[in-house]
Parts: structure tokens; sequence; C-alpha cells
């Protein structure tokens, strides 16, 4: 259980995405509902031409326009994607780290997996010129700490500071812990989010070998089809996403504008295996309830389910038991990003949550592309195809992100 059933949620007053599709939650969102794809094949000059056929890239960042210059030489891409993200969510907030909340009321809270680009530059760069041939700065470049320190030192936060390393839930958790510090009392404010940079030839070669990515496409855009009948894998892509969450009393003194609330969340583990989810879908269903009682909601209050999504044989199916199984006859609309935005891994969920709150607060809910052919396994649920569906008055979202080890994590939001 992660919080008191009921409890007070938070306010989301700033967002800021890095990614395909756009650079605004508003261009994100917009993209989705006319049936656009981030997702194309590698440029002939990047590392991953020729690795696989389908990837989605986020925008070039200079690293020098977040970073000094002699530190912007060195520093991941991934920590530039999560700078350039908050830099967006704070302004988006109309948020100053010590004149509009005390620097020690401030929390940040940042997932991910790490510069693991920048350490395998390292490691070739130690086996051709030895130890001669390691930066000083590869420390700072690949822990996974590394972007919340970035971030608390760039704003000048100064209050309870972590990441999150739960795989492809890490983003979707961010937000709950941010939810759970705020409920305490511990902050006014939490920087929440989650950066992943895993287009490199070593990452995306452990993904192929263990046959998780999609092949055998002749467009790239359709390789990622969640749910769809003919789904064969996921495809990669990169990005980072941060929100940022207030008590409500806080928000509400300083007169910040609100994208809407999250009311709760469920965290549950499969403990079933390393990669695989519980066929049964038990643990997903598990989070879901969770978060259902802890935002103090009933299922059939659940207007719309941005789902993981995939686009797995395995993990689709999983999820489409596990939604089954929580609402019952009452089956709200579904649909994931991902077949758009390809597998952002843990930056995935706080992109759901974004869209998620736009969808409800504009009426408009995201259909799933490339679902031209549901898999019998799934076709009970109430997909999303081919164009938005109307959200009819939807209050409430239910955000699904699952991570390997089976970590799962829930959020309920509402507008």
């Amino acid at each position: 259980m992660s919080g008191a059933s009921g409890a007070a949620g938070a306010v989301v007053t700033g967002i800021g995405l890095v990614g395909p599709l756009g650079r605004t939650v508003d261009e994100l969102y917009d993209a989705l509902c006319a049936g656009r794809s981030g997702v194309t094949a590698p440029p002939a000059d990047h590392l991953l031409a020729g690795v696989v056929e389908a990837a989605a890239f986020g925008p070039p960042i200079e690293p020098s326009s977040v970073l000094p210059p002699v530190e912007a030489r060195v520093v991941d891409r991934g920590i530039v994607m999560a700078l350039r993200a908050a830099e967006d969510a704070v302004a988006d907030a109309c948020l100053e780290i010590g004149r509009d909340v005390d620097a020690r009321r401030t929390a940040v809270m940042i997932g991910g997996v790490g510069g693991l680009a920048t350490m395998s530059e390292q490691a070739v760069a130690r086996a051709g010129r030895g130890r001669f041939g390691i930066s000083p700065y590869l420390l700072p470049g690949v822990l996974p700490n590394m972007a919340a320190a970035r971030i608390a030192i760039k704003f000048g936060a100064r209050g309870y500071s972590s990441a999150v390393g739960t795989a492809c839930a890490a983003g979707a958790q961010s937000i709950g812990e941010g939810l759970r510090i705020l409920r305490a009392g511990e902050a006014d404010v939490v920087l929440c989010g989650c950066t992943e940079e895993p287009l490199f030839p070593a990452f995306a070669d452990g993904f192929g070998n263990a046959r998780a990515l999609a092949s055998g496409w002749t467009d790239p855009a359709q390789a990622s089809r969640p749910f769809d009948r003919r789904r064969n894998g996921l495809v990669l892509g990169e990005g980072a996403g941060v929100v940022v969450l207030e008590r409500p009393e806080f928000a509400r003194a300083r007169g910040a504008r609100s994208y809407g609330r999250v009311l709760g969340w469920g965290a549950s583990t499969d403990g079933f295996h390393p990669t695989a989810p519980r066929p049964d879908g038990e643990g997903a269903a598990d989070a879901m309830r969770l978060a259902l009682r802890d935002a103090g909601a009933a299922p059939d209050e659940v207007g719309y389910v941005c789902a993981h999504g995939t686009s797995t044989k395995a993990g689709d199916a999983a999820e489409a038991s596990a939604v089954l199984a929580v609402f019952g006859p009452h089956q709200p609309p579904i649909s994931s990003l991902k077949g758009a935005t390809g597998h952002l891994l843990g930056v995935s969920g706080v992109f759901s949550a974004a869209v998620s709150l736009l969808g409800l607060r504009r009426g408009r809910l995201p259909a799933t592309r490339n679902l031209d052919d549901p898999d019998p396994k799934c076709a009970d649920l109430d997909l999303i195809r081919d164009s938005p569906r109307p959200a009819d008055g939807a209050k409430l979202a239910l955000v699904n992100a699952f991570g390997f080890g089976g970590h799962n994590i829930s959020l309920v939001l509402a507008a």
C-alpha cells in the first residue's frame, strides 16, 4: 500500500518533456491525437544504424545550453535531457525555487537506469588507451542518482533528493514517491520524473538477443503495435520527463495553474521472473487495486486507462488479463502511447501521466497507433483504435507502468 486511503493528492503544476513527437505536452498530445509516429529507422551516422530496424529519437540538445561549458563536454546525454525537461517543467509551473518555495522544502525524485552510454564509451576508451583513457568525470556521468543531483544543483533544491531504479516503472514510481513525500509533509514541492538514454549498441543488442525487439517491418513506424495480433516486440526510445508536484494548499496559496491531481498510487511486485511478467497479470492487478484504494476511488469511476502496452507478446497479454480482472464488466477505454512513441523505458510513465491529464481536460483520449487487428487475448478490452475517443466527461484516469523484475506501479489521476 502506498499511502492512507483517501489522503490528499498532489497538484501537477508544471510539465517538461523531451522525446519523440514534440518538446511540450501540447505537442505530444496533439501528435498522438493526429496519429503521427515518432518511430524511424536510425540515421546512417547513428551508432544504432544496422543494429536495430527502428527506434524513437529525442531532439538534439546542446549540453552547454543546460550546463557550464567545462562540464558540458563530459556529461551523459541522459542528464542533459533531464536538465532540459526540468527547466521546462519549472518554467511551466512559474516557479522560482528560493523565492516561491523554500529550497529546503523542495524535493527531487528522478528515476532512470543511469549513464550506460557513457560507461560503454569509456569502456572502449580504456580498451584503447588503458587507464589514461578514462575521464575523471566518469562517475558523475554514470551514477543513477546524478540526474536528480544535477537538477537539485541547478535549481538550488535542498530538500529530500533520491533516484528510483525500478526499470520501466521508474518514472511512474517517482511520481508516486513524490506524492508520498508531500503527504508526509516533508516538502511543499517535488520535481519528479525520469530520464533514459538506451539508444546505443550494447543496450539494444541485449534486448535484441533476448528477442524483445520488433523486427521484420518494412516501415519502421509500424513496428510498435501494442495489443495487436501481429506485434512481435518493442521499439526502444529515448527521452526525459519531469513534472512539478505541489501540496494542494501550497499551490493554491501561490496561485499556481493546475493540470490536474495525482490522487493515489499503488506498488506491487510479481515475485515471478527477472524479465517476464506473471502470465495471469495478478501482480499488475494488485498495483491497480492498491492505487484505486489509495485514491479512494472505485473501478467504475475510472474513465480512461493509459496502458503500459509495450508491444510484446507476453507483456500485453498479461496486462490485458490484469485490467479485465480489476474492472470486470466496467471496462474503461484503454490505449497505449507506445505505438507512436516507442518504449521510453522508465520515462513512459511520465509521458502517460501527462497525456492522461490533457486527455481528461480536453475531452479526447488518444488511440493506440498500429492497432489494426486486436490479439484475441486483448480483444475484450475497450481498446481505443483508429482515432481518439471522446472522454464523455471522464474525471479519473489510471496509468500503468511495469518494469523488469516484476515492479508494478499504477497511478490514479484526476482532471
